[in-house]
């Protein structure tokens, strides 16, 4: 075996074959992948081997397309059959809510190029004849969902990638893994390999190899059961009649889902009576095994089944596999670069290999050669979790989300296993005012606050936090309303050369001392990498905020791009907590509690100081998300509570009113105001999202990204972010509907809701740079129906800064 190798890839299952494969393509084809066993000993050989587009995240959709698609290129370069059916599908609603969803599934794939389409349950049964119209009220018909031969498809990649030149070595188990100078040294039971880099693909033992750099990955292996059915006569009459196999079916209420193998059917459910598997530790020695049975444990589903396709009830069972799959806490793969461990990799947690392995494969090894994986994987980035997601945390959270695999979440829903997990000094006075909690990665944050014990009702149309959440948004508006802030990721940066580091680093002109400045981060292609907040607290000393879930993706980019400035960068996390007040009372109220002079002379907008809030040392900055006059206070956590019982206490004679993320939502939509991870991602350039105004195309240093942020506002872009009033009745649009200029779909929905303080439904989206300024016919799909929209150019709220400024 060789002793070195630029890329090591840990784990021989479609996965690992896939990135194999994917970087020798790249030419990267010092590559070897080691396997402790045979290929496809893992999750990979017992997989039903379903595959299909569908995908909550329409950028992981987009690369599960990708996936489907390079079946034939393997095919034909490794010349090994990998036995794809590509049948297409049905997938069926018995109620009126997953009708809903699956008309807003069929919507987003308008704008994807997935072709679906919403029939009736007549419809569906002529297509898939073993189904009883009446159990439904409606379906959606897919094209290119189908099935494959795991173990064929697994080779075709391995094979396809061998002959670029990769290397594969079996029954070479990985003991230990060892940081080197210049990269890693891999120690397996054939000899050591250096390598540059290491991808962990190991699968099923992805937590084992995690282990050995120090990592503890949030991934877990659950039972998983299907059954074959004996030969069905039903199923030879369709054949014989259609000349075609039966279509794959999703039954998502039945839990199950369906399709032929052989003469017969396979049957597949997500039981929500589910069952982990080697929860803390993986066997070595497992490979090639099944696990027992329970028919006991999945008879609930196979009763709907009965029920819902009737020629099963007289099928005999010919085989029932069980085997484990490795989950996130949210079904989505890990994937991505390991921050504090330069040239370590993840690939793992991809449950879905057939659906997702090729898109997986590409990204990370465009990631691998290029620096940037080329798309917008942030559903997939492991950076998406911190140290917060331990074992403890993990494994009730991927038991939750195997048993709702399908299952409807609705968009104000919130699960609750392994809560409340993180939480904050004034937590439990949060709650004694009536505050409904949500999971923002992994805090407890009020949503909106509820005084009189109402409680939400999970829809896809208003809830009943409807009413409440108006008035929080009018006390904000007409008088003072306080929320706390401390989910911000922060981070302080310090030293000789923090400033030069931070000119580097962000697009935007590095703030004086005591002047907080907006900040895009660009990537080396010029797209949006952040978009914090920088306040100068002294020369040398910077305070950074961004969005919370971002802060184990900003601190890696951070790392990557420490460079040799002498300069600190410390993620301060909740070492820091916050509170923000808002609205036309809040200056009165600062200069109550500081004793200080709060007028525009003395604090002008986007000025930040230390001072004393009564007892406590803070960071106050005039800024706010809800594009109000306002103010954000950072204290130490053991100051937190007293500096919030003194914000109430000081704030009732003026209608201090308590307010949440909800709140926050429709005030900063009636401003046109983006946030990160919807308006601002990857895939769009400053001046696509409208932040060209923060960017210093000018200023000296030579920031991450100028050169192409230069070009983009030369050519102009091609796409523009807008803002639209819908004329909505009781569904608000919620991200990802389609977006109509006329009758041709030329853009998608980034975000929205309900704008409560004026009053009108809003939306904010992308559409071709050249189809911006139209005045339309615009219209928004919202739950099957095409809804009149009118771009917004002006806020909707202080459209001028008057209030926010002065």
């Amino acid at each position: 075996m060789q002793d070195s190798a630029r890329v090591v890839i840990i784990g021989g299952g479609v996965v690992g074959c896939s990135v194999l494969y994917h970087l020798a393509r790249a030419g990267w084809t010092d590559a070897l992948l080691l396997e402790r066993s045979e290929l496809t000993s893992g999750s990979t050989w017992h997989a039903a081997g379903g595959f299909h587009t569908i995908n909550g995240d329409p950028n992981v959709a987009k690369l599960q397309k990708y996936t489907i698609e390079l079946y034939k290129e393997i095919e034909a370069l490794s010349e090994q059959a990998t036995g794809v059916h590509q049948t297409g599908g049905v997938l069926l609603a018995s109620t009126p809510d997953r009708f809903d969803w699956l008309k807003s599934t069929a919507a987003k794939g308008r704008y994807q190029g997935i072709e679906i389409d919403i029939i009736t349950p007549e419809e569906a049964h002529e297509a898939f004849p073993l189904l009883d119209p009446s159990k439904f009220i409606g379906a959606a018909r897919t094209q290119v969902d189908g099935h494959l031969d795991p173990s064929g498809t697994t080779y075709a990649y391995a094979k396809s990638a061998r002959k670029l030149g990769a290397k594969i070595e079996t029954h070479t188990k990985v003991e230990a893994i060892t940081k080197t100078h210049d990269g890693w040294l891999v120690h397996t039971n054939k000899g050591d390999v250096r390598a540059e880099h290491v991808v962990n693909a190991g699968g099923l033992w992805a937590r084992e190899v995690g282990r050995m750099v120090g990592l503890e990955l949030p991934v877990l292996a659950m039972e998983h059961m299907y059954l074959l059915t004996e030969d069905m006569p039903e199923v030879a009459e369709i054949n014989a009649r259609t000349g075609k196999e039966v279509i794959h079916a999703v039954d998502f209420d039945g839990e199950l889902y369906l399709r032929q193998e052989r003469g017969g059917m396979l049957m597949g459910t997500y039981e929500k009576a589910c069952v982990p598997w080697s929860e803390r530790e993986t066997p070595w020695d497992f490979g090639h095994e099944l696990l027992q049975p329970d028919i006991d444990r999945i008879a609930p589903s196979l009763e709907v089944g009965f029920e819902h396709f009737p020629a099963f009830q007289n099928a005999g069972i010919k085989q029932i596999i069980n085997g484990p799959f490795t989950f996130a806490p949210d079904g989505n793969p890990l994937v991505g670069p390991i921050r504090g461990l330069p040239g370590m990799w993840s690939a793992c947690g991809v449950m879905a290999g057939f659906s997702q392995g090729g898109g997986v494969g590409l990204a990370l090894a465009n990631w691998i050669t290029e620096g940037d994986p080329g798309f917008d994987v942030w559903a997939m980035d492991v950076a998406r979790y911190g140290d917060w997601a331990t074992l403890s945390y993990t494994n009730p959270k991927v038991q939750e989300n195997y048993a709702r695999r399908f299952s409807i979440r609705f968009p104000n829903e919130e699960l609750p296993a392994a809560r409340p997990h993180k939480t904050t000094p004034i937590y439990d006075r949060l709650l004694g005012l009536g505050a409904q909690m949500g999971d923002s990665w992994g805090l407890e944050a009020p949503l909106w606050f509820s005084p009189d014990d109402t409680r939400d009702v999970f829809s896809w149309r208003r809830s009943t936090d409807f009413d409440h959440v108006a008035a929080e948004v009018r006390a904000c508006r007409e008088g003072v309303g306080l929320m706390e802030i401390s989910g911000f990721s922060k981070f302080r940066v310090t030293g000789p050369d923090a400033r030069t580091w931070l000119d580097r680093i962000f697009a935007c002109r590095i703030p004086a001392p005591g002047r907080m400045a907006l900040a895009p981060m660009l990537k080396h292609d010029g797209k949006l990498q952040g978009d914090l907040t920088i306040s100068c607290l002294a020369e040398g000393d910077f305070f950074l905020a961004g969005s919370g879930m971002a802060e184990v993706f900003y601190m890696r980019w951070f790392e990557t791009h420490r460079g040799t400035e002498d300069v600190t960068v410390e993620n301060i996390g909740l070492k820091m907590c916050g509170l923000s007040v808002a609205g036309p009372k809040s200056r009165e109220l600062m200069a109550t509690v500081t004793g200080r002079e709060f007028g525009n002379d003395a604090m002008r907008f986007m000025r930040v100081a230390r001072m004393d809030v009564g007892l406590a040392p803070c960071i106050v900055g005039r800024v706010s998300f809800t594009g109000d006059l306002g103010y954000e206070i950072w204290m130490a956590p053991e100051y937190q509570r007293a500096v919030f019982e003194l914000l109430m206490q000081a704030g009732a004679p003026l209608g201090l009113k308590p307010f949440g993320l909800r709140a926050l939502n429709a005030m900063r939509l009636e401003k046109n105001y983006g946030g990160w991870g919807r308006e601002y991602r990857p895939i769009y350039g400053p001046l696509e999202a409208g932040l060209d105004r923060f960017v210093a195309y000018s200023k000296d240093a030579e920031f991450i990204g100028k050169a192409a942020a230069l070009a983009e506002r030369d050519a102009g872009g091609s796409l523009r972010l807008r803002s639209f009033a819908v004329e909505a009745v009781d569904a608000d649009v919620i991200g990802d509907e389609p977006i109509f200029l006329g009758d041709a779909c030329v853009g998608w929905v980034t975000s929205g809701g309900f704008a409560h303080h004026a009053g009108r439904s809003m939306a904010l989206g992308y559409v071709p740079r050249d189809e911006a300024d139209s005045e339309g016919p615009w219209t928004i799909e919202v739950l099957g129906h095409r809804l009149p929209a009118r771009i917004q150019h002006a806020p909707l709220f202080d459209a001028n800064g008057a209030r926010q400024r002065g």
